[in-house]
């Protein structure tokens, strides 16, 4: 990690036991344990879905192109990832109203979790610096992480490109 701030050097053997922050966990890793307030009120964690199979896709903003598109193509899955054991969960910065209006908007399916404090992102490596035009800025980096029954990451999404990743993310969960 040479050449990396000193407070991402704490943050990713901190958070990711050795991991590099910036690319997240990899497969067959232990999934960190999270508890987050969620839309419609009350939280929801890791420790909800045990005994099943859970999809945590990071969205950047809530009601941006993207990250609407996204989460209704996971909204309109919602059926047949169920037939597959698996849950699925948004996860974004966006404060729970937002959150709450992002998903009426759409009529979204899907729990969506709010993490204002950034302290899941970047246990996940979903926070991060990233780039527009030239200027550099922190924001949420969008990716996927596919989590087994047992609480192991199965498979994970990067770099995700919008159109046709519900429909990837379902078939690697119809694997497990």
């Amino acid at each position: 990690m040479a050449g990396k701030p000193k407070a991402e050097k704490h943050l990713a053997k901190k958070s990711l036991a050795g991991t590099d922050a910036a690319d997240g966990l990899a497969a067959g890793a232990k999934a960190p344990a999270f508890t987050l307030p969620r839309d419609g009120g009350g939280n929801i964690a890791l420790k909800d879905f045990k005994g099943r199979n859970l999809v945590i896709y990071f969205y950047p903003k809530a009601n941006t192109p993207g990250c609407t598109t996204e989460s209704i193509a996971f909204s309109k899955l919602r059926a047949a990832f169920a037939k597959a054991d698996t849950d699925i969960l948004g996860v974004s910065a966006d404060p729970v109203a937002a959150q709450d209006k992002f998903r009426d908007k759409h009529s979204l399916t899907i729990p969506l979790a709010s993490d204002e404090a950034k302290e899941m992102l970047a246990a996940y490596g979903a926070w991060g610096e990233k780039s527009l035009y030239g200027r550099k800025f922190m924001g949420v980096i969008r990716k996927t992480y596919l989590i087994d029954k047992t609480g192991r990451i199965a498979r994970v999404w990067p770099k995700v490109r919008v159109d046709g990743h519900a429909e990837e993310v379902l078939e690697a969960a119809r694997t497990l």
